[in-house]
């Protein structure tokens, strides 16, 4: 009887260690399947308008985030990880180097928000114990951030309510104009 009780424990505990390990072959098999598998991004990209093109096509820094940015969609949560340092690198010195044409504090709000969850995004994959969901769902905001980023380039460039008047007022004149015309070859004829 006495040979009965630590054999009962002793068999308890194997069963106990069984189940951990097979807990923690199932956490791994999960892990490595999410690091595999691609992050899901937004399928909308904000197109600049021609002006504000013609201000970033000499901006090194921001073609080097549009391609990172584009890297993104197709990259694996494991290669976002890998890449999640340079990518703050990246949006930090596109933060630095704003040309004087495109400085605005809306513009510079932006970049500190991109710069921000790009740092964010770097701490998490940094620590030991990764959080995939959260190094995913950061991953995911980044070009969502870059898009809004853009948006706010665009509107730089936006006309004012006052333009838009004075391009009315001289549509309405050529109008005048080319209605006289006719009036007057009308008239003649």
């Amino acid at each position: 009887m006495k040979l009965l009780i630590p054999l009962f424990c002793l068999l308890i505990l194997s069963g106990c260690k069984s189940d951990v390990n097979a807990e923690a072959n199932e956490q791994t098999e999960l892990d490595s399947t999410l690091l595999a598998k691609n992050i899901n991004l937004p399928d909308t990209e904000v197109e600049l308008l021609p002006e504000a093109k013609k201000h970033v096509v000499q901006w090194v820094n921001y073609i080097t985030a549009q391609n990172e940015i584009n890297n993104l969609k197709s990259a694996s949560l494991n290669q976002v990880i890998e890449s999640a340092k340079p990518i703050s690198q990246i949006m930090q010195s596109l933060k630095t180097t704003v040309p004087d044409t495109l400085k605005s504090k809306a513009v510079d709000a932006r970049l500190n928000v991109l710069s921000t969850k790009a740092q964010v995004l770097e701490q998490l994959a940094s620590r030991r114990n990764k959080n995939l969901e959260q190094i995913s769902k950061t991953a995911q905001e980044i070009p969502v951030e870059f898009n809004n980023f853009k948006l706010q380039l665009n509107e730089l460039f936006l006309k004012s309510l006052e333009d838009f008047e004075r391009e009315l007022d001289k549509l309405e004149r050529e109008q005048d104009s080319i209605s006289q015309a006719t009036e007057r070859i009308k008239d003649s004829v």
